[in-house]
């Protein structure tokens, strides 16, 4: 049987998604080994039965944990220099295990973060793929950076609102860069920077969208317009949407939260849920609190601690909320015949799914975007990290399958404007006309992923490239 080694980078959302990958892969008759790199100072122990049980599950996927590599603190405040600096670290680990027993992977497919190692694929003579886990768009204006860069020497954020123009997207405000790429003399810049020529060598960018989402991009892509100059294009394989096939390692309160759901009118809740990364200061955490009272709407909200402000805290996950100290005082008491507030975690995927849910206020991380496209589920954008206002000016500008809360991008959005939006998204005309669009887009996915749809046929014949032990030739398809 072939096999075929994915290498996510650390984050939790990035895992889920190469897991997901790797039962499609599985499901072709590939065996799948996915391998488990760790930040030096964070304890992911609690992953070993989550890992366990997708196998289990699946007994043609297995794990490899690379050995945690150390280094000293880096000087960057953003934990995406962090994740590049593991990636390179873990190289001659990464050697050894391709090295090791009597056959060579067939292909190694790497996560955006990881590309560093795609140049020791190649010394090694395995065929080396990328996994994009978020949208074409984003893909696009990471792999023209190179020339953004050439073109001025301002760092983004001394740009202001000056539009950046990417062909094959919507113009976009500097200010909706990612943070790590603000500042160009930081050193996740430079690691961003370093990302399009491996891509660009690559034998082919595995991306988590479907064509019909997202054809100017993925054609601007395609045709090599965003290839900065004297690089190769490499080939685009749109694969999505793949979002998780059911909630694995589901966590405590999942159960009360769909139960909760199944008492409500069709239609009727307003789902708020903001990621594993998405925290909101306490005053922010009162004003959503107080908007969504004075609505009067039905809402099941997702409440995280407010950041560590120790930055040597930065990456350990946070103490359950002390909700009582959190929202408004007497809140939950007023508004328990028609709200819910879970902490920390809810089933997202199976809430979305759930008739009665009728909107989603999110952080527009690709993974929330397409299992709420899969749903049928209009959103209203509160971006808050990594390419996420980036995904908001695609959603609203492009596709038009979401409105944005006013104010994301200052210190507090105010009381009366998440009153306003999440009434607006649940009970105009606007809002309608989003939930139809939504609809739409559901369609369209499906048909993607059915037998004979765009996205199946592009995952067989790479597959098929690779079990006739043509690796480099599904670049021709």
């Amino acid at each position: 049987m072939k096999r075929v080694v994915l290498y996510p980078s650390p984050g939790m959302g990035h895992l889920v998604s190469m897991i997901e990958l790797g039962k499609l892969f599985a499901a072709r008759g590939l065996a799948v080994t996915i391998l488990i790199v760790e930040l030096p100072f964070v304890d992911t122990g609690a992953r070993g039965p989550f890992l366990a049980g997708v196998t289990a599950a699946n007994p043609a996927i297995s794990f490899h944990c690379l050995p945690r590599v150390q280094f000293p603190p880096l000087g960057s405040p953003h934990p995406e220099a962090v994740t590049y600096e593991v990636a390179r670290l873990s190289n001659p680990h990464l050697r050894d295990f391709l090295l090791a027993g009597d056959a060579r992977p067939a292909v190694l497919v790497v996560d955006f973060f990881c590309s560093v190692a795609l140049d020791l694929a190649a010394e090694l003579g395995v065929p080396g793929y990328c996994f994009f886990t978020s949208g074409a768009e984003a893909l696009a204006s990471f792999l023209y950076l190179p020339v953004l860069h050439e073109q001025s020497a301002a760092s983004f954020r001394e740009m202001g609102e000056e539009l950046v123009r990417v062909p094959g997207i919507s113009p976009f405000p500097a200010t909706h860069a990612i943070k790590p790429l603000q500042d160009r003399d930081d050193s996740a810049y430079r690691g961003f920077l370093r990302v399009s020529p491996d891509l660009c060598r690559s034998r082919g960018i595995i991306i988590n969208t479907f064509r019909s989402l997202e054809p100017r991009a993925v054609e601007a892509i395609g045709a090599g317009l965003c290839t900065p100059p004297g690089l190769p294009t490499a080939p685009v394989h749109c694969i999505g949407p793949l979002i998780k096939s059911a909630e694995v390692g589901v966590k405590r309160g999942g159960d009360r939260c769909l139960a909760w759901l199944d008492a409500q009118p069709e239609g009727s809740v307003v789902f708020l849920c903001f990621g594993s990364l998405g925290v909101f200061s306490a005053a922010q955490i009162r004003e959503i609190g107080v908007g969504l009272e004075a609505s009067g709407l039905r809402f099941l909200w997702v409440v995280r601690s407010p950041p560590n402000e120790d930055p040597a805290k930065r990456f350990e996950e946070p103490p359950e909320p002390d909700l009582d100290a959190l929202l408004p005082e007497g809140f939950l008491a007023r508004t328990e015949d028609r709200g819910l507030v879970v902490k920390t975690w809810a089933p997202q995927r199976d809430v979305l799914a759930h008739g009665a849910v009728g909107g989603f206020v999110t952080h527009c991380g690709w993974n929330s975007v397409l299992e709420a496209v899969m749903a049928g589920v209009p959103m209203l954008a509160w971006p808050l990290y990594a390419e996420q206002r980036l995904n908001r000016v695609f959603l609203e500008k492009e596709l038009g399958l979401a409105a944005a809360v006013e104010g994301y991008e200052t210190e507090l959005v105010e009381a009366g404007e998440v009153e306003k939006k999440v009434r607006w998204l649940m009970e105009s005309d606007g809002g309608r006309v989003l939930r139809e669009r939504t609809l739409a887009g559901m369609t369209r996915a499906k048909e993607a992923l059915g037998e004979g749809g765009e996205s199946d046929v592009t995952l067989t014949k790479l597959v098929e490239a690779w079990m006739g032990d043509h690796a480099g030739s599904a670049e021709k398809r």
